[in-house]
């Protein structure tokens, strides 16, 4: 593992209303909630976790849920349009079925890279579909008692960004990153990594007209990408810089350590790491049951909890 990006880490979307998002994606999707904190730059926003069991990288989504009212985003170029989860073979008429039930948005079943896919959007409008991968899952999934393990999401499989020219971006995964070209089927372009067996996809769709999309409710903030400790982090510190791109100092997150940067076609990119984990401030059982806090804001605490709206 020396040295090398290991695919996806999380990604972090924006959301309005905090209720609607946890029951969306705790209840709906069956995804388990790992983590209740705050926004470390607005604490009187929640930062929402879901994945795993542990919380494992490659199965982390992260929501900024900034409340009703605020502005909706819009798709384009220079940011990443596609959430892709890998989900077993045979189980799309489950979540075709599911979205009937609650009305969520969704297309019929298609197909790309000789995989099959359901596309739908979130409440607040954001795209992600569920793709039965060609290559065997074997992650061990978060189940609920309507959304089973024969059905039940994976963890990430891909994440499409959409730019209006690829090379720069390209040249970012393949010379920094180590991912390496493996398909292309008309304007997108599938990159993956070797390190490791899932979330190991990005696919970045070409389009030289479309004009710059707009970060807000509903669309993706930023794209983290999975490194094994800060070590190995502050080795593509280096290559980054070298590469002529502005990047964060380490930035502590409680549960992981990152830096930021953002790549020529305008999409923000994470590199974080895989320690300490979620585990750091809850045991196993009670991820996801507490409010925690970074410590600069614990002394604000009663204040912060009577702002912030109940979801459970």
């Amino acid at each position: 593992m020396e040295n090398k990006i290991l695919g996806l880490h999380h990604i972090t979307a924006i959301a309005g209303d905090a209720k609607r998002n946890f029951d969306f994606y705790s209840k709906i999707l069956g995804l388990r909630f790992i983590k209740k904190t705050v926004n470390f730059d607005d604490p009187g926003t929640y930062h929402f976790y879901f994945g795993d069991e542990v919380g494992s990288a490659g199965t982390i989504l992260t929501f900024f849920p900034w409340g009703e009212g605020i502005q909706q985003g819009r798709k384009g170029s220079g940011m990443a349009t596609e959430i892709g989860y890998s989900v077993p073979k045979g189980s799309l008429d489950f979540w075709q079925k599911r979205f009937e039930q609650y009305n969520v948005i969704y297309n019929k079943p298609s197909e790309k890279f000789g995989e099959k896919y359901l596309t739908f959007l979130d409440p607040d409008g954001l795209k992600l579909e569920l793709i039965e991968s060609k290559t065997d899952d074997n992650r061990k999934p978060w189940e609920t008692d309507e959304v089973k393990a024969d059905v039940a999401t994976r963890g990430f499989h891909n994440i499409t960004l959409t730019l209006n020219n690829i090379k720069p971006t390209a040249a970012i995964l393949t010379e920094i990153f180590g991912y390496k070209l493996i398909d292309q089927d008309v304007n997108r372009f599938r990159y993956a990594t070797a390190a490791v067996e899932n979330a190991a996809i990005v696919d970045l769709v070409e389009l030289e007209e479309e004009k710059r999309g707009h970060v807000a409710n509903g669309s993706v903030h930023h794209v983290a990408f999975r490194v094994q400790n800060d070590e190995i982090l502050m080795h593509f510190r280096e290559k980054i810089e070298a590469h002529g791109l502005s990047i964060t100092p380490q930035i502590d997150r409680n549960y992981f350590h990152s830096l930021y940067f953002r790549e020529p076609g305008g999409v923000l990119f994470e590199i974080a790491t895989d320690n300490p984990g979620f585990m750091v401030d809850e045991s196993l059982e009670e991820l996801g049951q507490n409010l925690k806090l970074p410590a600069q804001y614990e002394s604000d605490r009663a204040s912060i909890e009577a702002h912030l709206v109940k979801i459970n």
